[in-house]
């Protein structure tokens, strides 16, 4: 590693970034078809693994965090990683549905240790300013790391598909080590008593302006509603959908060597198309007027709603892609949007990481909440219909939108009147 001898964090962290991307990509690209054939886990257990690891990363979110102020950013993120890793080896080297749920629990606390501690280490390194920079290129190194990872996975997947899981596994304890030798924290200081309770009370304070602002904002509560509307659907298509294409396109006959190129390649193509149209969209006009935004993401959450009752009844390859890739570009392009939006709505900044901690706890609470149940009725009844239900746990976003883009509308007509 001589390019990280001097142990700079501006370097550190850009390779971390750019490691960690790669492992994680490396793994999920063939880590819902292992949990499919060769776990061989129903739908009801597909969904049940995707709720333990949002349950674990909602319960120790703020008590993990608290390592990273109090104690050490550094030791935070280490021990994050070993336990990713950890969690990842348990789940290659061991196809049973309790290691995989154990794994889940692992991976997700390891997750909540490394979560904001990454950003709040390289501030106190380096400074804000120069971290602004280093985010940027933090995530164009992540995307990086996607990229090649997806093809790298399908090459050692085509052998063995745990094998991306286990090299994996020990790729992130090694990131882990990694970090013991190059990393350094030189501007960290431990929080005190005084400080200790300044940051509860802070937080008291927080929450109690979020609660403030989102009485006082039909959008906000809108914003929050929305998010809690994703959340419900989301998790039970997100571990089901491989299952139903695998079914529905009758592709029970390929291999496993097979399936690994096919299902490889199609999140390869996704990843491509959603840079490409968020490429697209950040040298649009779409984010200087929140209107434009909303329209968007109506048009976005229709094209999802359809697209789920077309995958869901669709029997032919061709469609099966379309729609399911439809579902995920856009997706990928509304996030950013979600996010202009929000942070369009904060009145105060001083609240502002809270309020996007707060969106992202609601999308949690509905993914909780609607994950066991889409699991249940595609165990129960079908996975076509779990889907269908879906759709229609989504479809109340259109009315939102709807009556979002008709309130900003009367505002400018009383406001030119």
């Amino acid at each position: 590693m001589r390019f990280l001898r001097d142990r700079d964090p501006y370097k550190v962290y850009i390779y971390t970034n750019f490691l960690s991307a790669l492992i994680f990509t490396f793994i999920f690209t063939v880590n819902l078809l292992y949990h499919v054939q060769i776990v061989r886990l129903d739908p009801l257990q597909l969904v049940l693994v995707g709720t333990v690891l949002e349950l674990t990363v909602f319960l120790f979110e703020i008590p993990t965090g608290v390592v990273a102020d109090l104690k050490s950013r550094k030791l935070s993120i280490i021990i994050g990683y070993f336990l990713i890793g950890s969690g990842f080896l348990i789940e290659g080297l061991f196809p049973l549905f309790v290691t995989v749920i154990i794994s889940q629990v692992l991976w997700g606390i390891g997750y909540t240790f490394t979560s904001g501690a990454q950003q709040a280490w390289i501030a106190d390194e380096i400074g804000e300013k120069e971290a602004s920079a280093a985010f940027v290129k933090g995530a164009r190194a992540g995307n990086l790391g996607r990229i090649i990872a997806i093809p790298l996975s399908i090459g050692v997947g085509y052998f063995m598909v745990n094998l991306p899981i286990l090299l994996g596994g020990i790729g992130m304890l090694l990131l882990a080590v990694l970090l013991i030798r190059y990393m350094k924290e030189e501007n960290f200081y431990p929080a005190n008593k005084e400080e200790r309770d300044s940051t509860w009370s802070h937080l008291k304070k927080n929450m109690k302006n979020i609660i403030r602002y989102s009485k006082a904002s039909f959008l906000l509560r809108i914003l929050f509603l929305i998010a809690l509307l994703f959340g419900l659907y989301s998790e039970g298509f997100d571990r089901l959908w491989m299952t139903h294409f695998i079914d529905a396109a009758n592709l029970s006959k390929f291999t496993d060597s097979q399936l690994v190129i096919f299902m490889g390649a199609i999140e390869f193509v996704i990843v491509l198309f959603s840079f490409i149209t968020l490429h697209l969209i950040s040298r649009s006009t779409i984010y200087e007027r929140r209107k434009q935004i909303y329209i968007a993401l109506f048009i976005g959450s229709f094209i999802i709603i359809s697209s789920l009752l077309g995958f869901a009844f669709s029997t032919l390859v061709i469609g099966l892609l379309v729609f399911y890739m439809l579902i995920q570009i856009c997706r990928h392009t509304m996030e950013p949007l979600v996010d202009v939006w929000l942070n369009q709505l904060i009145v105060d900044s001083k609240t502002r990481a809270s309020f996007f901690s707060v969106k992202g706890q609601i999308d949690a609470i509905g993914q909780i909440s609607g994950g066991p149940v889409i699991g249940l009725i595609a165990t129960k009844l079908a996975i076509r219909t779990a889907f269908v239900c879906c759709a229609i746990l989504l479809s109340p976003v259109l009315v939102l939108y709807y009556l979002i883009v008709k309130k900003d509308k009367d505002f400018n007509n009383k406001t030119s009147g």
